[in-house]
């Protein structure tokens, strides 16, 4: 059904049965994004956009769910998800915010908001933005494109206090029902990977009351 719904507004579908139809799908060529089922038979959604992410690919995923539990959306999240869409829901919803999601993507190729280049450093990171990569010297760093995004907005703004507010306009765009705790997740995400000590970050700092402050360039307070 939903095949032929996003079919008729003009999306390219490809339907799959089981993960590892999807796996042999995404080895072959590129897709703009992966609405995935939180309830599969086997392994299950949760477990495949986290096995995702952690082989390196960084498709845009819309999980879908009959969970609406806050906690499975949350956790959905945790695992790499991009946005989260519970059952039973009207399919105009779901396109909206798979056209949402390739707008976000069009943006983050096509939009540049660096003085002189789109390279930016920070301890021993280097963010470049043109080619989509963080590197951690030689090493490459897995993100997700809501993380890279999220990261290039905090690159952006150094010393800049930002409100959780305009952090989700950022990243989710204004029409994107936004909510506090599901960007506390991405920043934990993000923190992760790019933190020594998460639970007491260097770049990524917590201000009280307000959002997020990203600080490239001093010593531990």
């Amino acid at each position: 059904m939903l095949r032929r719904y996003l079919g008729d507004h003009g999306f390219e579908v490809r339907a799959v049965e089981n993960p590892e139809q999807l796996d042999r799908y995404l080895q072959r060529e590129p897709y703009d994004a992966l609405v995935l089922d939180l309830m599969m038979p086997g392994e299950d959604g949760l477990s495949v956009c986290r096995r995702l992410r952690a082989l390196g690919q960084t498709i845009p995923v819309l999980m879908l769910t009959a969970r609406g539990d806050p906690v499975d959306r949350i956790l959905g999240l945790e695992m790499g998800a991009d946005d989260y869409l519970p059952k039973p829901f009207d399919p105009r919803e779901l396109v909206a915010r798979l056209r949402a999601m390739f707008r976000r993507q069009r943006m983050l190729h096509a939009e540049s908001t660096w003085d002189d280049d789109e390279i930016k450093g920070f301890g021993p990171f280097t963010l470049n933005v043109s080619k989509m990569k963080l590197m951690r010297g030689e090493e490459p760093i897995m993100l997700s494109s809501t993380e890279f995004q999220l990261l290039r907005v905090f690159a952006a703004n150094p010393h800049r206090p930002l409100s959780r507010d305009h952090l989700m306009e950022k990243i989710h765009g204004r029409d994107h029902e936004s909510m506090d705790r599901s960007l506390d997740v991405q920043v934990l995400r993000l923190r992760r990977k790019i933190e020594e000590e998460p639970r007491k970050p260097r770049y990524i700092r917590t201000v009280w009351g307000i959002g997020y402050v990203f600080v490239p360039d001093c010593d531990h307070a």
